[in-house]
This record gives structure tokens, sequence and C-alpha cells, in this order.
């Protein structure tokens, strides 16, 4: 791993040092407050927050509890006079800049859950508001998958091993809070709320105290415009960000394009004429085990196949997985080049170790794990990987939405066109099925705990399935509508259901509109799709309702 310091501003490490012996004092008690702030005013003068970060990841002993521990308000307190406090002054769509939006409206959700609490509990009132506090976890989703990785990638991995038990402890908290609510224990549930609304107060000082100031210094602008595209893939809380970030610039090219085109091309011919790197070269064929194809062939297939694959190599570094439109958890390509274990809260870590090292010892070569839910079945397989020596070369995690193949029965051997492909046939021998409709998809969810972790997911969960799926507990509610017909108004409570119903087609268009639609092709979106609503699918992809609205209505009339 890169070293931090290396991705920093010059720092004096003796500063540091005196920052952090004169803070482990004053938490020990030998050290009042004000004997301690004097220390830090004479001898350290200034403090950015960035250097906090590089003394706890550098000069302090780990404890891995150690976030969730520590008592912001007191190191405020403690650091009041010499620590840089300012607001960032960021575009809208910056992705830290996001953070902080979604942190300004968790906030006003909190003085709402404040207010409400000093009065009986109305239970609708409590469940819309708890809705809503619900998706504080996109939030938390991000910073695990993109924020945390490339920090770590960096040198700064204090955000994975620390801070993400608090991002989980915040998110099942939430979540444990309603499960009261909806168990109509009203005196438990009120108790819990100063509690619910000083923790996630605690985190989101945390984050913007240290975590975003030490991000906004260690990143290059480069590289937060490369986050926008897997920050929008897993979606925003509350706020909208506009339409999807254009590319990050190119370095100019030093020579004409058609001058460089040439040189490249004249080069791949002579490294191919002695076997070298042919297959760089535009449509080369490329050996494989049995045939050639294509580079462009070989990530067709791949992107085609019904089951989702990740690959982590030898060293523990994902290296792979398929970007396929079915795939059942969330991915962003910032897992790429992450440890594995980096890839997991702390609490399920050990499983993870427990697989990869009983396949490289040669102890196991397979193991597997299956989700079993009403309506949902889905299958995680993993396997060792080794070469023809047979050395261990990792690990190869393959997933697959197994309902339907469970659902058929007798056996179809007449060629049958389903108007779906993908209905299940319950006819018996040789009798061709009849072409039935498939239920459509929900808009996009991100209820699976799953999202919160980018490779290996089924292993690290398994043992406690109620917390890989959707909450099952959660009531699915109808929106009332009575149905949509093909000409009614489209308004933001219209059901995703009765727009599919009527337009089926509106599926796969629906992913043209917005890259975040795709996961409309999801298994476990089929949960939630009684509540899926044209507003939700607005606030999930991060696009505006008018906007939405209007791309839907101009498909139809197309379609006509």
């Amino acid at each position: 791993m890169e070293n931090m310091r290396n991705n920093l501003p010059e720092i004096d490490m003796e500063k540091l040092q005196i920052v952090l012996d004169t803070k482990e004092r004053y938490l020990d008690g030998k050290l009042t407050l004000d004997e301690a702030r004097a220390i830090l005013r004479e001898r350290v003068k200034t403090l950015r927050p960035y250097e906090i970060a590089l003394a706890e990841q550098e000069l302090k002993t780990f404890d891995e509890d150690e976030c969730r521990k520590e008592d912001i308000q007191q190191m405020m307190e403690l650091f009041q006079d010499v620590l840089d406090r300012s607001r960032p002054d960021l575009p809208e769509d910056h992705p830290i800049m996001c953070y902080l939006r979604e942190n300004d409206e968790m906030r006003r959700l909190l003085k709402q859950v404040e207010e409400l609490a000093q009065y009986p509990v109305i239970k609708n009132q409590w469940l819309e508001l708890y809705d809503e506090l619900h998706k504080f976890r996109l939030h938390l989703s991000r910073k695990q998958n993109q924020l945390y990785s490339i920090l770590e990638r960096k040198g700064f991995d204090r955000p994975t091993t620390t801070m993400w038990l608090l991002d989980d402890f915040i998110r099942d908290e939430i979540r444990d809070a309603r499960r009261l609510l909806e168990e109509d224990k009203d005196d438990e549930f009120i108790a819990m709320q100063p509690t619910v609304v000083a923790d996630v107060l605690d985190l989101m000082q945390k984050e913007e105290t240290v975590l975003y100031p030490t991000s906004l210094a260690m990143i290059r602008p480069a590289e937060f415009e490369e986050m926008k595209s897997g920050d929008r893939e897993i979606g925003f809380a509350w706020i909208h960000v506009g339409k999807e970030a254009p590319k990050a610039d190119t370095p100019k090219e030093t020579v004409p394009a058609t001058a460089a085109a040439g040189f490249a091309n004249e080069l791949a011919s002579l490294l191919g004429k002695y076997g070298f790197g042919g297959g760089n070269t535009p449509g080369a064929l490329l050996e494989v085990a049995t045939g050639q194809m294509t580079l462009e062939q070989i990530n067709l297939v791949y992107k085609h196949m019904p089951v989702d694959f990740s690959y982590v190599d030898e060293n523990e570094i994902v290296r792979f997985y398929t970007d396929t439109d079915h795939r059942v958890f969330p991915r962003s390509k910032n897992v790429i080049g992450r440890d594995v274990k980096n890839c997991h809260p702390r609490t399920s870590v050990h499983l993870v170790e427990e697989i990869i090292e009983k396949f490289r010892r040669g102890e196991q070569n397979e193991v597997d794990f299956w989700i079993n839910k009403p309506g949902l079945f889905i299958y995680i397989y993993y396997v060792a990987v080794r070469d023809e020596e047979g050395r261990f070369r990792g690990v190869l995690e393959m997933m697959q939405d197994c309902t339907r193949i469970r659902s058929l029965e007798g056996s179809r051997t007449l060629l049958s066109w389903d108007k779906s492909n993908k209905a299940a046939s319950k006819h018996g021998d040789d009798k061709p099925a009849e072409a039935t409709p498939t239920a459509p998809a929900p808009a996009v969810e991100e209820e699976s705990e799953y999202v919160s972790c980018s490779c290996m997911k089924g292993s690290s969960h398994a043992p406690a399935a109620p917390e890989v799926v959707p909450d099952t507990e959660e009531k699915v509610e109808s929106c009332g509508c009575s149905g949509h017909s093909a000409d009614a108004e489209i308004t933001a409570s219209t059901r995703l259901k009765d727009l599919l119903e009527h337009h089926p087609w509106l599926k796969g268009a629906l992913a043209e509109i917005n890259p975040a639609f795709k996961m409309l092709s999801s298994p476990l979106a089929r949960i939630m799709i009684p509540k899926a609503t044209v507003g939700m699918m607005s606030e999930r992809s991060g696009m505006d309702l008018q906007s939405l609205i209007d791309a839907i209505k101009e498909r139809i009339a197309e379609h006509k």
C-alpha cells in the first residue's frame, strides 16, 4: 500500500507527535482542557484536518472500534483554537459536496425526529419519517465503495478499518428503531430516538471534521471526476445531482492524431510479427484456452453471461467483475485493485479470510451459499483458481439469480418462444409452453445489506441471511392507485408497475434514459415492486422528477 504522506503536502511529523501526545494525556486525565489547549496554541499553532488523519494513521496503535468510541465533541473542544474547520467551496456535483449536501438534509430530518418525539406516537407519521432516514444507506454505501477505496489506495486505510464499523452501526441502529415502531413498542421506540439523533450527528461531524477535508487534500480533481460515474450508479440520498457527469478530460496529444495512430498501428504490427502484444490491436485475435477471440468478443461474452463473476487474485486483490445488466448486487469500478478484506466490514472479514486460506492451503476447493426468500433464490459459489501445476492463483465468485430455474416443472424439449424468454415453463414433456408475459421489475432499490460490500459478498454475510437481502418485515403498501391507463397523466405517485403493465417495452427504455435504471433487471428489485413510484425513481437515480416524466412520455409517444 502506498504511503499516505506521499499524497499530502509536506508535514511536520514532530508537530503531529505533540498533537497526539497532548490528546492522549488529556483523555487520560493528566491534563486539564485549558492546559491541553495552551500546549497546542504554543507548540502547534495551526492544525489541518488531514494532519490529524495522518497522526492517527501513522502514529497511533490500531483499534478497530476507535471511531465509534471517540467523542468528537470532546475533540472539537480540545482543538478549537488551532483546527481549521472551514467548509470547502465546491461545485454542487462535486463528490464531497454531495456528501455535505446529504448531511444537511439529514440534519433537517433529525430536527423533525426531535420535534415529533415530544408528542404521542402517530405511527404513520413516524413510518414516513423513517422511510426518509432509511435513504442514508446510499450515503454510507457511496463512502464505503467509492471514497474509502480511493483513500485506501493512497495509504489512508483508517476509514476502511474503523469508520466502516461506525457506518454499519448507524445503518443498523436506524433499522432497529424502525422495527420497534413496526412492532408497536412505542415506549422503547421513543426512548431510542435521542440516541439515534446523537449517533448520526456524531458520525456526520467526524466525516466533516476529518474525512472530507483529508479526502480533498489527497484526491486529485481528475480522480474526483472519475468517481462521479460510480457515485451515480450507487445513488444519492435526497439530493438531485443533475445530468450525468462528463468524462474526465484526457491529456492533449502532443502529436497529430493521425500520426499517433499510424505509429501505434505500425508498432502493433511489428510486435505482433514477433509474437508480442498483438492483442492490443483492434480486432486482433487472442489465443484463449480453446479457441481464438477478439477482446471485444471476450467482453461481450462476459457481459451476456447469466451468471455474475468476480475474480480475486492470489495476492487477495480484486481484479475483475462482470458488468452485466442483470447484476444481482450493485458494484462500483473502484473495487478494482482493492484488498478483498477491505471490501467488507471488519465484523465479516474473518469469513473472507477463512475461505481464502483454506483454498490457498489446498484444504478446500469450493464452497457455496444460497439466499432463499419468498419469490427469490440467489445462489453463490466460490471456487479456488489453480494453474496447471496446482498453484493457488485466486478465487472466482459466481452468483446467479435462480428464482426462475427453481420454479420450472416438467420438461420442455420443443422450441417455444416466450415473450420475455424468461417465463417459467410448467408444461409436460414435449408440450410447448404458451407465451406468458413476465412480471415487471421495480425501480432501483438499495435495500440489500450487500450494497456496502463490493466483492465476495455471499461469503461475508451468508451466515446471517436476513442481513443479506431486503428486510422482509418491511411491509409492502399499495399506493391506492386503481391502475394506469395508457393515456393517464404521469406524476410522482404513478406506480412503475402500472406503467410497465401497459408498456412492457419501457423497462429497457428506462435504462437508456438513466443508467441507474439498469437495476430494473436485478432480481432483488422485484421484492419492492408494489412500492416503486416515479417519484422514488427520481430520488434513487438523482434525475430531476420533471425531466424523468418528460423522458418517459417522450418514449411512450415514440412507441405509438
